[in-house]
């Protein structure tokens, strides 16, 4: 008797997106938290790894979703939310990134503060995302760490204009202002992601309630 194969889990594969957006952040964090120009090149490459585990993962979802004959949600909804959650880590190696490509040599504490609130961010866009198998449930949390991400995206939406604001006020080096811009300009990207998977897990529930 040939042996049943067994059904891939969509939820359990989206709460590992989560943990892995969470892993880039913090990693990023640490990073920034703690620069070393000297190790940058090691520390982007081992940020690639993590990115490139995401792919992997995301690849093999993938490759299940097109042999499932049925699916918890609708597949364009499993596409879509997978595709953000990629381009989470992928902006978070985007950062490290153009840090060794500017040849940044020093940070701020702006900065910091900026990868700190990506890191809320990412455990929030975590927490939805533990949230996703049970949303039909009365008693989930889905609605609230949905809205905690977009506040979060707020914040960094604040940070990014001052931030901005305070490099064209106090800076005139034309190379300072390109770097720098493109910089904030990344973690912004950061939190965009983050509010664009957060969008996407409420789209799915309000189609399934």
């Amino acid at each position: 008797m040939q042996k049943k194969k067994r059904e891939f889990d969509y939820f359990a594969y989206f709460r590992t997106c989560g943990v892995c957006a969470c892993e880039a952040a913090e990693y990023l964090y640490e990073t920034l938290s703690a620069f070393d120009p000297a190790t940058l090149k090691n520390r982007v490459d081992a940020m690639h790894h993590i990115e490139n585990e995401a792919d992997m993962r995301k690849h093999e979802m993938t490759r299940r979703l097109t042999h499932a004959f049925i699916t918890p949600l609708e597949r364009e909804d499993i596409i879509a939310l997978s595709q953000e959650m990629d381009n989470v880590v992928d902006a978070a190696e985007d950062v490290l990134q153009r840090a060794y490509m500017f040849n940044i040599r020093k940070i701020g504490p702006e900065t910091i503060a900026f990868a700190e609130l990506f890191v809320k961010c990412c455990k929030a866009l975590s927490a939805t995302l533990n949230e996703l198998g049970s949303f039909k449930k009365t008693s989930s949390n889905i609605n609230r760490y949905i809205v905690e991400v977009n506040a979060l995206e707020s914040v960094g939406d604040a940070m990014h204009n001052e931030n901005i604001r305070r490099l064209f006020t106090e800076n005139t080096d034309a190379r300072e202002l390109l770097i720098w811009s493109s910089m904030f300009e990344s973690f912004e990207t950061c939190l965009d992601a983050c509010e664009h998977a957060a969008d996407v897990v409420e789209t799915v529930v309000m189609k399934n309630t």
